[in-house]
């Protein structure tokens, strides 16, 4: 089981200050986070793709590489790679050359992203969002296996004997998620390869996420990959923690009340309600996780967000600090207790090139 923190890059003003980072000091503060996050023992750092304010991570691979030269163990991953606007050329070679620098420590996470207006920004059209997620990644797929690749589709000009470079790392591709927090077609489209599904429920009730994931481990094993306990997992999650409930609280409804993914939407105590979210103590954190084995079986990955809404980053690598200390500990115990020989691990470079 890997556990890790995601980050979606909002620069959002403190509303304890009504101050907001410079977009270099969010993302010097990314990289203290990832830091920090090797440093407390966990698994994965990843990060957002977004070309829109108020977010600021638009080349994840810069940013990661940025990251892997100042770290030696936590996998390096996206949350998402924009599958639908970008080049799956540029994607390939993007991460095989980032693959090298960290010695296998990366894998990906391809999305549609959910802000319409970046479509046309990169002259593509939202109307097609589900066939470019489906044929892009066929070519993807075939870029990172193929060493000469010959190509015709719908929506970018043809390939014909083009070999992508660098090549993938000991001839082993990156692991790819596919993210989806609405679209069956995608949990469709992970079976069919028998990639990584990654529900990232939360901002949606649990039972959407419950439906999607039990489609996705169906299909796995429709599709020959294994059974459906052996498909490969991830989830989303949000804390924000504090030895004292009540003040977990009181410290925390600012920054929900202030995050441009919550504003205008249900109270913070609906929303602890309905999705993973959970402020309060350290015990309250590892309860609400648990609970989610209890929904969607053993999976292979847990990655948390708690950089949102104008969190400042002393705050976050305190949240950090306790994640490992009195957290992270309880959470590995756990979700190894009764965990099948049969369910996989967290997918690695080293596992898969083991495999291949």
């Amino acid at each position: 089981m890997q556990f890790g923190i995601f980050t979606v890059g909002d620069i959002s003003a403190d509303p304890n200050t009504g101050k907001a980072p410079t977009e270099q000091e969010r993302l010097k503060s990314m990289v203290a986070i990832a830091l920090k996050a090797e440093e407390v023992g966990l698994d994965v750092f990843a990060t957002g793709e977004h070309h829109n304010p108020p977010f600021v991570p638009s080349s994840p691979t810069t940013l990661l590489g940025y990251i892997a030269a100042q770290t030696e163990r936590i996998i390096l991953s996206t949350s998402t790679t924009l599958i639908t606007t970008n080049d799956p050329v540029k994607i390939a070679e993007d991460f095989a050359l980032l693959q090298h620098l960290a010695d296998g420590r990366v894998d990906l996470m391809m999305g549609r992203g959910n802000t319409a207006p970046v479509y046309p920004w990169f002259g593509q059209d939202i109307r097609q969002g589900i066939p470019l997620a489906i044929e892009n990644y066929a070519l993807l797929h075939q870029l990172w296996r193929n060493e000469q690749v010959d190509w015709q589709g719908r929506f970018r000009t043809p390939l014909q004997g083009f070999t992508s470079v660098p090549r993938p790392l000991d001839g082993v591709p990156p692991f790819v998620w596919h993210g989806s927090i609405r679209s069956p077609e995608i949990a469709e489209q992970a079976a069919y390869y028998g990639d990584g599904f990654f529900a990232n429920h939360i901002f949606w009730p649990k039972e959407h996420f419950m439906q999607l994931v039990e489609l996705y481990r169906t299909r796995f094993a429709h599709y020959g990959h294994g059974t459906p306990e052996q498909a490969i997992v991830g989830l989303g999650g949000q804390f924000f923690v504090h030895r004292n409930s009540q003040e977990a609280v009181r410290r925390y409804r600012p920054y929900f009340d202030n995050a441009p993914v919550y504003r205008g939407g249900p109270s913070l105590e609906e929303y602890m309600e309905q999705t993973p979210l959970t402020v309060g103590s350290p015990q309250e954190v590892i309860d609400k996780t648990l609970t989610f084995r209890e929904n969607f079986g053993d999976y292979q990955r847990q990655l948390f967000v708690m950089d949102g809404g104008g969190v400042p980053l002393k705050t976050v690598l305190e949240q950090l600090d306790i994640l490992g200390e009195e957290i992270l500990p309880v959470l590995r115990k756990e979700f190894a207790s009764g965990r099948p020989a049969s369910v996989p691990a967290g997918p690695t470079h080293a596992a898969l090139v083991s495999r291949s």
